[in-house]
């Protein structure tokens, strides 16, 4: 068995998320710097070893002072807590296609188990000989179970964010020489 080690191919990567903002409309964000290890057993996805990072102050949502308001100690933290931390625990194959990834989902102190569905495009080699990867990954967890309790309510009953947080990454990788 020969083991493979992939990188993120930062320029067509995407790490982002969705969340609910005064109960009828989702606010989109990213993360800008992020990193990632994964290895597996002769390029098949189902025995990956997947570590992954984001930096917490390179939240975007497009608005300034909603950043500023998320890196806070109200929601992350980022002055105590500086990343948001995944590692795969079992990797489940559901078709050719289709995964289910289960791993440690870590922000601030709190550490819980997520599942993450997981959409393969396959592998191929680009026009400059580079051996390629691609996935999609989605999965939601309650923003609360992780200590981001802030929220103000609404005159017309109702809060202003939505505990539900969707998470939407596009992934390329790189297969290292």
């Amino acid at each position: 068995m020969a083991n493979s080690k992939w990188n993120l191919d930062l320029a067509h990567t995407e790490i982002s998320f969705k969340v609910k903002h005064m109960m009828f409309t989702n606010v989109t964000g990213s993360f800008r710097k992020f990193e990632a290890n994964i290895e597996n057993e002769d390029d098949r996805f189902e025995t990956s070893k997947i570590f992954f990072k984001a930096d917490v102050n390179s939240v975007d949502t497009n608005n300034v002072d909603r950043d500023k308001h998320l890196k806070s100690a109200d929601f992350f933290d980022v002055e105590k807590y500086p990343y948001i931390t995944f590692k795969s625990t079992e990797i489940v194959k559901l078709s050719d296609n289709e995964f289910k990834v289960k791993g440690d989902f870590t922000i601030k102190d709190v550490t819980k188990e997520i599942s993450l569905m997981c959409e393969f495009g396959g592998i191929m080699k680009d026009p400059w000989g580079n051996i390629k990867a691609g996935l999609s990954l989605e999965g939601k967890i309650n923003r609360k179970d992780f200590g981001l309790t802030w929220n103000a309510a609404l005159e017309t009953g109702g809060v202003l964010v939505g505990d539900e947080v969707k998470i939407i990454c596009e992934v390329e990788l790189d297969k290292q020489k």
